[in-house]
């Protein structure tokens, strides 16, 4: 398995981190390269890591890993996504939560949380790496660093379109990743196929 493969593999990996992205960006009032490239970081950072833990995991687990994947995955991005809707509703006009959106604050935990729902996929893709003998970390860098870039390039769209739709974008962005989470169910469970 070649190079090209593992961008394939990274692109196919990083479209749920892409999409995630673009909801942060849709949530910032002012575009931070800074933040935008922690977000990336994260995503990025994460699917590298995530198919090296597939691959030291290796077979033994992978029956235990593949039955809950997408449960876990599912429960992440509904209680996030849930919790920015609420959020965006039942917003608070006290002083501390006024102070907190000019200063666009970035929720490191929330952030782990999405990184982490996001790429379950890539630890069972590392899994399937063992069996061929692929080089883990070749393969696994360049699925991060592909990520990153999407990622990238997500958080600027999400801007561009967030800063035109500012009312309402965390409502969107709170459902898109509800329905991410129900689509990643649904097509486990055979109920969805795309």
């Amino acid at each position: 398995m070649g190079i090209v493969a593992f961008v394939a593999f990274g692109v196919s990996l990083s479209m749920d981190a892409f999409a995630i992205s673009m909801v942060k960006g849709l949530t910032m009032k002012k575009l931070s390269w800074g933040w935008t490239l922690v977000i990336a970081l994260f995503f990025g950072g994460f699917q590298f890591l995530m198919p090296v833990a597939g691959y030291l995991l290796g077979v033994q687990f992978q029956s235990y890993i593949t039955a809950i994947d997408h449960w876990i995955a599912f429960v992440l991005l509904a209680f996030i996504g849930g919790k920015m809707i609420w959020e965006s509703l039942h917003e608070c006009t006290c002083e501390k939560r006024q102070e907190e959106q000019e200063l666009e604050h970035l929720d490191i935990k929330e952030l782990f949380i999405l990184a982490i729902a996001t790429s379950i996929d890539a630890l069972a893709v590392g899994i399937t790496f063992a069996f061929l003998s692929v080089n883990i970390i070749e393969a696994s860098l360049v699925i991060g660093i592909v990520t990153f870039i999407i990622c990238v390039g997500g958080v600027l769209i999400g801007h561009l379109f967030g800063t035109k739709f500012e009312k309402g974008a965390q409502i969107l962005g709170g459902t898109v990743l509800v329905l991410m989470g129900l689509k990643i169910l649904l097509e486990h469970l055979g109920i969805l196929t795309l």
